[in-house]
């Protein structure tokens, strides 16, 4: 087995996840794409395959198990498909539409999704707060995208409300990945939002502290 065939098993191991061969296979594939078109189009900082494994799939796949299933998510500011590829992977009765407003990253996840045969992934190429898809998402994603502040003042218009036709009369979610508990971040939420739960994420091989932060529109 190879090196990062074997990391992804400790990887989906410690988190306790499921996967079929066809999953693990896309998984690898997908750090393979990071790594090949990283170097034309500098996707990201991370550039060792290793670590891609840990920082950035590892670090999506810690959200499975604290994401309702069967739903319809958007992940803004999705740069080159992060947390969005890892999870449409690992979550198929789920639909993600990814969003970053440069061509190239979008190309990227294009590509990736053909290539990997992703069914349950649209890339859009837009600016978040220009996307009009009004109360269309149950969940609300970003990863290293903006302020707690910032996601809701620009993301306000996409989660479902709780008199929406479209749903199931319950409201959107925002899910904001964070690093350091963001207490200073909590202390200036606007008015009408509220803090649903924090969670401490697990993210093995990685050292350093992560939070998801769960809020709802009141």
């Amino acid at each position: 087995m190879s090196q990062l065939a074997n990391q992804l098993q400790q990887v989906l191991a410690e988190l306790k996840l499921p996967a079929s061969d066809q999953q693990r296979s896309q998984l690898l594939d997908l750090v393979a794409q990071l790594d090949k078109w990283n170097k034309a189009y500098n996707l990201t900082s991370v550039r060792d395959p290793r670590d891609m494994m840990i920082r950035h799939i590892a670090d999506s796949l810690a959200l499975v198990e604290h994401l309702p299933k069967g739903q319809k998510y958007i992940d803004v500011g999705t740069g080159p498909g992060l947390p969005g590829l890892p999870l449409a992977i690992m979550m198929p009765d789920c639909e993600f539409v990814l969003l970053d407003s440069l061509g190239k990253r979008i190309r990227f996840i294009q590509q990736t999704v053909f290539a990997l045969g992703i069914t349950n992934v649209t890339a859009v190429q837009s600016r978040v707060e220009e996307y009009q898809q009004v109360n269309s998402f149950d969940g609300v994603l970003s990863r290293a995208f903006a302020s707690l502040e910032d996601m809701l003042r620009w993301c306000h218009h996409l989660p479902k409300a709780a008199n929406s036709d479209q749903g199931d009369g319950k409201k959107g979610h925002f899910f904001a990945m964070k690093g350091v508990y963001p207490q200073e971040e909590i202390d200036k939420l606007a008015a009408g939002f509220k803090i649903e739960r924090v969670i401490k994420l697990n993210v093995p091989g990685l050292a350093e502290e992560r939070h998801l932060v769960d809020i709802v529109s009141e």
